[in-house]
This record gives C-alpha cells, sequence and structure tokens, in this order.
C-alpha cells in the first residue's frame, strides 16, 4: 500500500506521546488540554500512521508527498450516534414546529419515529443502500473517519432486518469504518400501542435472536424515555442482548430525569446519549463508572430545545463526547465541525474540550480507541487536513464553512 508523507504542517493536532498511547478517555479538567506539535510532518504507510514530528527531522521520501503549509491535521472525527439509514425527509415537521406543535405533538399524530417507520418500510433496500451512501461520502468530506448507525425506523422484524443488512452492505462499500447498532426499540408501533408486552417479545424472542445469528450488529440501543421504552424494559432488552454478546449504547434523558442512566450503568452500557437533562444523582453514578456520556447537541438545536449541561458534567470530573445524531427528524446534518461549534457556542466547552470530545472520547464511545481519536503510532490512517485556518479556535468560531480541505481514509487520498 501507498505511503502518503505530509509535511510543513502548521498544526499536528491530538498528538499522543510516542510511549504512552492514548485509550482512555480525556475527563474533567484534563478535556482543556489539547496536544499537538507545530510545524509538523505525518507519515501514513500501509494505512496506519508510521511515524511523525517537527520539520526538522522530517523524512524526504513516500509515495505522495503533500505540502500543508499554513494547514492544520487532526484525527479524523469520531460520530458515535447516527441514524443515517432512512427513507425521504420530514421537512413537514420542521413546519409544524415552526407552526408551535411539540415533539411530543408531532409523534402523536403519526409523525416522527413512526412516520419514518412508515416510509422506510416502503422504500427498497437498493434505495436505502443509495440515499445512505450519498449521506456518508458528504459526512466523508466534512472529515468523519469512524461512524455509528443504528436501525430503529424498521419497528418489524422484516423491516428491522432490512436495515442492518443495509448498514453491513454500507460497511463494505467505503474506507470509513462504520459500526453497527440494533435499536429496535427506537418506538412502539401504532398496532402495539395497545399491547406493549407483544412488541416487546418480538424484540426479545425474535429479532434478538436472528441478528445475532446473521451478526447484524454491534451493539444495542432502546429511547428510554417517557412515552417510549421505561425504564423496566429498557433493562429486559439490556438483559436478553448480552446473552448474544450485544453491548448497550442507551438512549435517555433526552426530555426527563427517569433511572435511565442508572440502569445502563448497571448493565455495563458503553454510553448513555442525549442527557439534554442530568441531575447531581446521575452525575455522581456516572463518576463510578465505565460508561460514556455522549452529548448530541445539535438536536436541541433544531429542535429548539435545551442544550446538555456539558460544563457541569466536565466540572465535576466526567469526560463527555459529541456526536451528530444524523437523521430525519431532530437532526438532519452529519456535520461534526457543527457539533463542535454548538458545543462551544451554547454549551460554554472550550474548543480543545469540544475536539477532544469529539475525537478520542467518540473513539471510546464506539470501543475504537486503540484505532481511532488521536494521532499515534499504530492508529488508522484516517486524518483529514484543513484549509488555511490561524488558530484551532477559529475551526469552532467559522461555523458556517468547510474547513476541511482534504481527507485520508485509512492511508487513501479520498
Amino acid at each position: 500500500m501507498a505511503s502518503i508523507l505530509i509535511k510543513s504542517i502548521k498544526t499536528l493536532v491530538q498528538v499522543g506521546k510516542h510511549n504512552t498511547p492514548m485509550t482512555s478517555p480525556v475527563k474533567g479538567a484534563d478535556m482543556k488540554t489539547l496536544p499537538q506539535i507545530d510545524n509538523a510532518w505525518l507519515l501514513i504507510q500501509d494505512g496506519l500512521i508510521h511515524d511523525y514530528g517537527t520539520m526538522d527531522n522530517c523524512p524526504e521520501n513516500a509515495d505522495q508527498i503533500i505540502d500543508a503549509t499554513g494547514r492544520m491535521v487532526f484525527p479524523g472525527w469520531c460520530d458515535s450516534h447516527t441514524h443515517i439509514v432512512y427513507a425521504g425527509s420530514r421537512e413537514s415537521e420542521f413546519v409544524d414546529r415552526i407552526n408551535g406543535l411539540t415533539y411530543k405533538e408531532i409523534a402523536e399524530k403519526g409523525g416522527g419515529i413512526l412516520n419514518s417507520a412508515k416510509r422506510l418500510g416502503n422504500t427498497p433496500e437498493e434505495a436505502l443502500v443509495e440515499q445512505a451512501y450519498t449521506r456518508l461520502e458528504e459526512i466523508i468530506g466534512f472529515g468523519t473517519a469512524l461512524v455509528e448507525i443504528k436501525s430503529g425506523y424498521g419497528l418489524s422484524l422484516k423491516d428491522e432486518l432490512k436495515m442492518l443488512r443495509v448498514i453491513r452492505r454500507l460497511k463494505e462499500m467505503t474506507n470509513l469504518t462504520v459500526k453497527s447498532t440494533f435499536l429496535g426499540a427506537h418506538a412502539f408501533p401504532a398496532i402495539y400501542k395497545e399491547n406493549p408486552e407483544e412488541y416487546m417479545q418480538l424484540i426479545l424472542t425474535k429479532m434478538l435472536p436472528q441478528i445475532a445469528d446473521e451478526g447484524l450488529a454491534d451493539y444495542v440501543d432502546a429511547f428510554c424515555e417517557k412515552g417510549f421504552f421505561s425504564v423496566e424494559q429498557t433493562e429486559r432488552i439490556m438483559e436478553a442482548a448480552s446473552k448474544f454478546g450485544l453491548k448497550p449504547k442507551i438512549h435517555t434523558n433526552q426530555f426527563n430525569c427517569m433511572g435511565g442512566i442508572q440502569a445502563s450503568v448497571k448493565h455495563g452500557a458503553i454510553s448513555v446519549d442525549h442527557l439534554e437533562v442530568v441531575n447531581d444523582e446521575e452525575i455522581t453514578c456516572l463518576l463510578g463508572s465505565n460508561t460514556m456520556p455522549v452529548l448530541l447537541p445539535s438536536a436541541p438545536f433544531f429542535i429548539n430545545d435545551h442544550y446538555p449541561p456539558a460544563r457541569k458534567m466536565i466540572d465535576a470530573g466526567l469526560p463527555v463526547a459529541l456526536a451528530t445524531d444524523f437523521n430525519p427528524g431532530s437532526t438532519p446534518s452529519g456535520k461534526m465541525a457543527f457539533v463542535v461549534s454548538l458545543a462551544c457556542i451554547n454549551m460554554k466547552m472550550t474548543p480543545e474540550e469540544a475536539i477532544n470530545a469529539a475525537t478520542i472520547n467518540g473513539a471510546v464511545a464506539l470501543e475504537s480507541q486503540s484505532s481511532y481519536g488521536s494521532i499515534e503510532k499504530g492508529k488508522t490512517g484516517s486524518v483529514f487536513i484543513t484549509k488555511r485556518i490561524p488558530s484551532i479556535a477559529y475551526l469552532p468560531y467559522s461555523f458556517g464553512s468547510n474547513l476541511v480541505d482534504k481527507v485520508i481514509l485509512k492511508g487513501k487520498l479520498v
């Protein structure tokens, strides 16, 4: 495989120490520190980061040489929460919200998740692959190197399997690294409204066994929220999934504190995602765990809701990760740089904290920190080169611009 040398880099960002691998989440006050090398070079060989340093000891030879004068190099973004496989769009609900309808009211009249489920059921697999692949190409252009994609718009055995098979095909079609999550417990289909236990049994006795048998998912998820899945139902799903080797990544605390965080920690969840509302007891619970809090600020931005208390969480000593929540209803965007901007503007995170959250902590939220999230020897050679920018803070500051100039995925220039 060809080698790529990037030389004369203005700043090489998120650099691990040569003898101390960066494989743990960055927490609390440490999130304000973002290791970097000025006037640097980076050598990618055989798809992996081979070496890096300052220009006074830069190698001279490589199959491809890129001059990055005035530009910065970052590890690719790690987007640990998306719903990229969906059919069509939901801009009519966008207009409904402008006209005063709430998220709950839209859902109650057949919109929201059930709207996407109906559309997906009527869309052929090939069309889903084509639509999702276009979205993947877009986020690659924004600098994303690692992404999680959930099912959850199927809500039937047939269509949940269809979604997960689409995700499996996407894994084979791109150099972007894709993790898949089974989210059959996204909402109760209308036909089970009067008998939710019947749908629970479908998840537990039909969906989970077949998904595990076909190896279609890396994780399991549930929307633990009032009007969706209770804490008790979420726990039953986590317990059943563990028998098939599927670790939980749970939607919770988007609108209410109801015990979802405590239940997720109890069952060893890799992450708890959303957390627009978090109380002191839940922060204490997370402090004693290895569960990563994943914040999705573009969701409250789009639906005009309040933002997660990132400042309080970090100041308490927690790590946080950032992800896009790319989906057709509450976040129709996969632009990680905009998420970083929102974290700074509306959650009062510093640029350094936000970049840590979008790189190494995002990798931890997908158990991929040994390969992604930082510039280190032996990690995957997936990075992006910015346009000419004056400082790291300029990236979240210039929120309307796409500052990514070049993307390299697994050692190949895209």
